[in-house]
């Protein structure tokens, strides 16, 4: 799919106050979900982390954030809501399937350096927008998951 420049222009002017009061198009969730990314980084860096790899695909899955906490190679799942959102936590949405996509997408990543002897881990960073757009509120969740018992690296 080709996006015009005259939509990137649209996208890239859209400010966070104005994504909490469209309607939830596939533009405006991705919009959203990229102001989540940015906001789950600055709050990981604030933290000590360093950040490696911002989206990461390959076929099998996708990684939002790839980071450093000291030795440990840290995959990062980021999920945005809006305050009042009626889905629950955004924790919720990581399910078994989409740890499972995760884990493949980090499997693919690692393969990619060579499968470094490194410890690893899968955390998830849940960012709230407020009503205001401003000063997004996030909550580090280590070890969230773990690669299924029954696959290896």
């Amino acid at each position: 799919m080709r996006i015009s420049p005259g939509t990137i222009l649209w996208m890239l002017r859209l400010t966070s106050n104005e994504l909490l009061h469209r309607q939830p198009s596939q533009a405006s969730r991705d919009a959203i979900g990229r102001y989540g990314e940015r906001a789950a980084a600055r709050y990981l860096k604030r933290h000590g982390f360093r950040i490696v790899y911002r989206n990461f695909r390959v076929p099998a899955g996708e990684l939002d954030l790839v980071a450093r906490e000291g030795e440990e190679l840290v995959f990062v799942e980021v999920k945005t809501r809006r305050r009042g959102h009626l889905r629950g936590r955004p924790m919720d949405a990581v399910d078994q399937a989409k740890q499972r996509k995760i884990v493949r997408a980090a499997l693919a990543y690692l393969r990619l350096l060579g499968h470094p002897e490194i410890r690893f881990r899968f955390d998830v960073v849940e960012v709230w927008m407020s009503e205001e757009g401003r000063y997004p509120k996030c909550h580090l969740i280590r070890e969230a998951f773990t690669m299924p018992a029954d696959w290896r690296y």
